[in-house]
């Protein structure tokens, strides 16, 4: 989008505008089996995503939803269920004044159903393949496009691959997907077995990982930003830019998932999954193909990249904080250990900040400041990259040192991307003043960016996996991520909780930059 403003290069006819044409999707027939279909994710997320997408017309009506598990309902009990949630979220009244059109919901309904059944049980998967038999519409190949979407928790996985296995629900008439939510295992041993029991059954083209922060259209415009605009690839590297920020910051706390949280922590949660796939995004080589596998290929080229930490290393360079008791705005909150499930004694770090270099020619050098917390100021999302200050010896004498120049890649709340640099103020000839220049993908294209669910879901039907981990990716991450966890369950905090809630972490966190000469950029 280029500025319209006098004298233009738009208005002055040497740029074209461009309109934007919406991209067709060509979805072919397809089936979703939700295991956890009674679940929240599927109630709150996927449900409300996949009607979504069949109101814009994304997906036709050759398709069936079947939701598997518990609790017991019917059909109908279900399809009220799904239909008060979408309800409940929904921002487009229909003609009467309802929240749902009752036509499309009817439409869509129609093709929603639900089978109580027991993971473990075989019965429930011979009547599953009655299911298919009977509701699934085929695709133009003659066979049937099957997606298995693993809305649980990952201990039930094995148990359902092998029961598909075993009733031979992954072959013949069935063309298979098999999507799976993160987290991937819970080190790099369980995430090995992990794989080792779906490629039994399955194919790695056949999988889907999810990681949710890599689908919203700010990250995926990392690579576009990079590899296709000219002015920023000959500067992304350690010859230009100082220093990298990621801060992944969640104003909430732990909500009811008191007892997952107590076994996981913030370094497997968060730091693994968002903030690992964010640095592979930002720091990967242009990869020899801009297709799924070619990118791929370069996030685990860069993941064996990262810089291994030693107990050294991790004591130095990791930090780690619990939140206790404060305010989010106006609203007083309980801090970790007063949450429901949470151990009143308990040690589990619900903030981390780590400094991480990488190890190639690109950014040898560069720190990687990285932090990711519960129980902070904002709900945030942003990348920012710092670039280094002028070389000495700039003709006449600037008064006082200029503020660096700084890259903002806003991924939540807004979307957007700011360029931080100095101009001349005026009557100043010597004193730079700093401004910003910003492009709101929500302001620039009228629309709101889409969910990241739909995203993720569009790319699933049309059979592209860039979006989604791969099993190496997986494995690598857990090989830098276990040492640091090993390391704090080694040696745990004595001082926790350690930090307010509704600050920005602890103290030690901002010494970590401090010490540098640097300062958190995102405040």
């Amino acid at each position: 989008m280029y500025n319209n403003g006098a004298g233009s290069l738009l208005e002055n006819g040497l740029l074209k505008k461009y309109e934007i044409i919406p991209e067709k999707l060509k979805i072919e027939p397809f089936t979703m089996v939700i295991f956890g279909g009674g679940g929240d994710l599927s109630r709150r997320r996927l449900l409300p995503a996949l009607f979504e997408l069949f109101r814009e017309g994304a997906i036709n009506e050759a398709f069936s939803i079947i939701g598997y598990g518990m609790p017991e309902m019917d059909d109908e009990s279900y399809r009220r269920i799904i239909k008060h949630e979408i309800g409940r979220q929904s921002a487009l009244p229909g003609e009467n004044g309802d929240s749902i059109n009752e036509d499309e919901w009817k439409r869509f309904s129609n093709r929603l159903y639900y089978q109580s059944e027991r993971f473990e049980d075989d019965g429930g998967y011979i009547r599953l393949r009655h299911k298919l038999d009977d509701v699934a519409p085929p695709a133009g190949s003659g066979r049937k496009n099957v997606i298995y979407y693993m809305a649980i928790s990952q201990d039930s996985v094995p148990v359902i691959v092998e029961k598909l296995k075993i009733h031979r629900l992954h072959v013949h008439e069935l063309a298979v997907k098999v999507v799976l939510e993160s987290p991937f295992g819970r080190d790099r041993l369980t995430a090995e077995r992990a794989n080792r029991i779906l490629h039994d059954k399955f194919d790695e083209r056949l999988l889907y990982r999810i990681e949710h922060n890599v689908c919203r259209e700010t990250v995926q415009n990392i690579l576009y930003m990079r590899f296709v605009n000219t002015i920023f690839e000959p500067v992304w590297n350690a010859r230009y830019i100082d220093n990298v920020q990621v801060t992944v910051a969640e104003d909430e706390g732990i909500e009811h998932h008191g007892t997952w949280y107590e076994h996981t922590g913030v370094a497997r949660d968060t730091l693994r999954s968002s903030v690992l796939q964010i640095l592979g995004t930002i720091a990967m080589e242009m990869p020899a193909r801009f297709d799924a596998d070619g990118i791929r290929d370069e996030k685990v080229r860069l993941y064996r990249s990262i810089r291994k930490m030693d107990a050294e290393h991790i004591d130095r360079n990791v930090v780690t904080g619990q939140y206790g008791a404060g305010a989010i705005g106006d609203t007083d909150v309980l801090g970790y250990r007063e949450e429901k499930y949470v151990d009143a004694s308990s040690v589990t770090p619900t903030f981390v900040a780590a400094k991480i270099f990488i190890d190639n020619h690109r950014w040898s050098g560069v720190p990687f400041y990285v932090r990711t917390g519960k129980r902070l100021p904002k709900h945030v999302t942003e990348i920012c990259l710092q670039f280094r200050q002028p070389e000495p010896g700039m003709p006449g004498e600037l008064s006082g040192e200029p503020e660096p120049n700084v890259l903002v890649l806003g991924i939540r709340p807004r979307e957007k991307i700011t360029i931080h640099f100095g101009v001349k103020y005026f009557h100043y000839s010597t004193k730079s003043y700093p401004v910003n220049m910003s492009f709101d993908f929500q302001d620039a294209f009228k629309r709101i960016p889409p969910d990241p669910y739909k995203s993720l879901l569009i790319d699933c039907l049309r059979g592209d996996q860039t979006l989604f981990m791969r099993d190496d990716a997986a494995e690598a991450m857990w090989a830098f991520i276990d040492p640091i966890v090993d390391r704090l369950e080694e040696l745990p905090a004595a001082d926790f909780p350690n930090y307010s809630s509704g600050s920005w972490g602890p103290r030690s966190s901002k010494t970590l930059l401090e010490r540098d000469g640097r300062r958190w950029i995102t405040r």
